[in-house]
């Protein structure tokens, strides 16, 4: 579309636009009612981008319209001209959509004009956007101060900037009646009367067919089977199959191999075809040529787990489109292919060796079978005990969002964790993490790595994979982390203190040694957690305490020549007020000069008095250069926290980023 029909449909949706008039001949008369100066703008194939085709001659009298119209045709050969009112200087801006190919509608908006892509200062939501978004987009970007007024200039009309993103992406919004394509209008000149869109484009195409909605489904006998079938496990040659039919042996779950000759399976009972296998679920692991004719036996089974890779990720999209038309129609769920399965304690559901451990409230959803399984191994050995563990590989049928959605609703799930590479439909994903009761961390792999590269806009080329998982997240109020140990570490504190009422809205950081207190401040700001300053009514009784320093962070001695509950009688006297309260302990002060361990152990048993004492503040507890214990004396320590519900970090900036998560989930 041309510049002046994208301006009819907006100026129709409420955006402010210049005056102006189409002139496709000679005969400028038409503009005689317009005020000077005037800007004359080209239009037509290939001008899309008209201040790089030098298409747009400013500052012009009535007079000069056609001079300048005679030599841009010689130079351009244009359609026409769009003739508008030249609007006075002021900030610009840029507001864009774009569909995203997994989430759909994204509004940018941002600092603006011919220097956007160099200052790539912006801000990325999802449509629709509400009301909040809107004024939050501005105040995000780094050159927010421009907008507020900057040496003497007044401040543009925020009111107005506001309005204008939530014509263009707020419910009811343009995005609505876009066939997007894309769409952008830069600059837009903000001001302290107003905003007015000066240029504008748009480049629809055809829409997105719709994704239909997935089945309802009760994924309990997912994790909880009655029973299991083994599909691919071998009589003479161990295989995966194999090695999964001992992982089950060793839970106890009712058990049955698949195979077309034998009787038994390493001594587990065999039937012939998967139909005649009496079960709630069969983990499929043959060669992936072979797994559509499996899964097509499946009738009677609720849930079939294709472990087998070589499909859409090996480049073979029409193998697996087989697959999940065989499990449509079988009337089967399909988990994967390409994935490791199901952990579950309570139902004896695993695909890790060793045994399950404990049962807990911990819940995870992965598109990687080999991290997932990583999680479950590290989380136990630092106390994290798990409801549901599901590996969805390709998400081929069964999608992250439905699990997401049921687990939100499982009264044995607190929290939940996601590692995704592939969204798939990430819409609704979206609404699942925006609708899900629960607090939620999510990590991302793979979204530095792909980007969008423009079309015929700015936009295009500034709203990245990770710029919209970071609007995703921070929309849907979850926490965006980006490695595996803060994903742990986030697990661990809504596990310890996701069910914890809290009271006050601050942090408190309290624990020895000047430098690393300053280091510890770098990280909390860096989490974006504010330390708070001490309140002074409660400065008199720290110094009532011993304590001299009245800074947050607080330093407060500890070793072996220390008092252990001095941190505690610290927390008796501050807690009212933090929500939070961050000790931490360098155990090397407690072995350089012999074995402490005693001291160290008093410690941490007064800090679980503490916070059985402050039920309504959430204690947490780094251990720093941990390494310098003897062996098993940081395990002890672990235990003692791990008994009294306080999670136990190894740096500051892991409890840094939990922290932070615990505050955007409140008393979740």
């Amino acid at each position: 579309m041309d510049e002046h029909e994208v301006k009819a449909l907006i100026r129709e949706a409420g955006v402010p636009v210049p005056r102006g008039v189409v002139v496709t001949g000679d005969d400028f008369s038409a503009a005689g009612e317009l005020a000077e100066p005037l800007v004359l703008k080209a239009f037509g194939p290939g001008l899309t981008h008209k201040t790089e085709a030098g298409a747009v001659v400013l500052g012009l009298r009535h007079a000069g319209l056609a001079p300048a119209a005679r030599r841009l045709r010689e130079r351009l050969r244009p359609a026409g001209f769009l003739v508008e009112e030249q609007v006075p200087a002021g900030v610009e801006l840029i507001v864009g959509l774009v569909r995203d190919p997994a989430f759909g509608p994204v509004l940018l908006a941002g600092l603006g004009g011919v220097w956007t892509e160099a200052l790539r200062d912006t801000a990325v939501r999802l449509c629709p956007i509400s009301e909040e978004d809107a004024h939050r987009m501005p105040a995000s970007l780094r050159g927010a101060a421009v907008l507020r007024g900057w040496r003497g200039a007044p401040p543009v009309d925020e009111d107005a900037v506001v309005k204008l993103l939530m014509a263009v992406g707020g419910p009811g919004g343009l995005w609505e009646r876009l066939d997007l394509g894309e769409f952008e209008l830069n600059p837009v000149i903000a001001g302290p009367s107003g905003v007015v869109a000066v240029d504008a484009r748009y480049l629809p195409v055809s829409p997105a067919p719709p994704i239909p909605a997935a089945p309802t489904t009760d994924f309990l006998p997912l994790f909880e089977p009655r029973a299991v079938a083994v599909v691919g496990a071998s009589t003479g040659r161990p295989n995966f199959g194999n090695m999964f039919l001992g992982f089950y042996r060793g839970t106890g779950v009712p058990l049955v191999a698949v195979h077309p000759s034998a009787e038994e399976v390493a001594g587990v009972p065999a039937v012939p075809s998967l139909d005649r296998a009496d079960v709630d679920y069969a983990l499929v692991a043959v060669p992936a040529e072979r797994c559509a004719e499996v899964v097509r036996q499946a009738a009677g089974v609720p849930f079939v787990q294709v472990m087998s890779g070589g499909f859409g990720e090996a480049g073979r999209p029409e193998l697996e489109a087989e697959l999940v038309a065989a499990a449509r129609a079988a009337g089967a769920r399909l988990l994967g292919p390409n994935c490791m399965g199901v952990y579950c304690p309570r139902g004896g559901q695993t695909f890790v060796g060793g045994g399950t451990g404990p049962a807990g409230s911990v819940a995870l959803i992965s598109q990687s079978g080999g991290l997932a399984g990583e999680v479950i191994k590290v989380g136990e050995r630092r106390g994290l005990a798990f409801s549901r563990v599901v590996t969805a590989g390709n998400a081929a049928d069964v999608t992250p969002a439905e699990l997401l959605r049921w687990l939100a609703e499982d009264p044995e799930t607190r929290a939940a964790g996601l590692y995704l590479e592939d969204p798939r439909n990430g819409r609704e994903l979206y609404e699942a993490l925006r609708d899900a009761d629960l607090p939620v961390v999510l990590l991302v792999g793979g979204r530095t790595g792909q980007g969008r590269q423009a079309a015929a806009s700015h936009t295009g080329g500034l709203v990245s994979d990770e710029r919209i998982w970071a609007a995703v997240a921070e929309q849907a109020g979850v926490t965006l982390v980006t490695s595996q140990e803060d994903l742990i570490g986030v697990l661990a504190f809504f596990q310890a203190h996701g069910g914890r009422a809290v009271e006050g809205d601050r942090t408190l950081v309290v624990g020895p040694s000047g430098g690393a207190s300053v280091l510890a401040a770098d990280a909390f700001d860096r989490a974006g957690v504010r330390l708070e300053p001490l309140p002074a009514d409660r400065l008199a009784a720290l110094r009532g305490l011993g304590v001299v320093t009245a800074g947050n962070p607080l330093e407060v001695p500890v070793g072996p020549m220390g008092r252990p509950g001095l941190v505690a009688d610290v927390i008796d006297a501050l807690a009212g007020p933090y929500r939070d309260v961050v000790a931490h302990v360098n155990v090397t002060a407690f072995f350089t000069y012999g074995d402490a361990a005693e001291p160290l152990y008093a410690y941490a048993q007064a800090l679980a008095g503490a916070q059985a004492a402050h039920p309504h503040t959430r204690i947490t507890l780094v251990i720093r250069n941990a390494e310098c214990a003897p062996p098993g004396v940081t395990d002890e320590v672990g235990r003692i926290a791990a008994a009294a519900g306080i999670p136990v970090y190894r740096t500051m900036e892991a409890a840094a980023v939990a922290v932070a998560a615990g505050g955007r989930h409140g008393a979740a």
